[in-house]
């Protein structure tokens, strides 16, 4: 039996689930992972370069795995989002750092992070990563408009 996530307190924007969603990522701690997704059959989880991960039971096997060994270290950079309503879309650079018998060598991904606010305050539904090269870090875009 699958255990569930222990009770978190209210996190009233995204920017809290996310800082807590990566804080127990670094801390290797599932419980607390597990604790900022919503409880929904239709929540999804995309490790990089892994298979589509349905629901809690999935996605908490998921992350069971990657954490077997302890916590990650990862950075975020670059975050942009965009809040609609009751949903908010975060993109982000992750960092992640890894010690290799010639030192620390960073890799780098790209995620999206889909939040809904429910009842329980903002919860994870979607979180999407894909392994990126060094030339990820840097972004493309539109120059900002000015208004005169």
């Amino acid at each position: 039996m699958i255990a569930k996530p222990p009770k978190v307190a209210l996190m009233t924007t995204p920017d809290e689930t996310e800082a807590q969603f990566y804080e127990a990522l670094q801390h290797g701690d599932v419980d607390r992972v597990m604790a900022v997704w919503a409880d929904d059959d239709d929540i999804a989880c995309i490790h990089p370069s892994g298979p589509r991960l349905l629901g809690l039971h999935a996605i908490r096997a998921g992350y069971e795995s990657l954490l077997g060994q302890g916590g990650v270290n990862l950075r975020l950079s670059q975050v942009r989002r965009l809040v609609v309503g009751n949903h908010a879309v975060h993109h982000v650079l992750e960092e992640l750092r890894i010690e290799t018998p010639e030192g620390v060598q960073s890799a780098w991904v790209l995620a999206t992070n889909v939040f809904a606010k429910t009842p329980q305050g903002w919860r994870l539904i979607v979180h999407h990563a894909s392994p990126a090269s060094e030339a990820a870090v840097q972004e493309i875009g539109d120059e900002p408009s000015m208004l005169h």
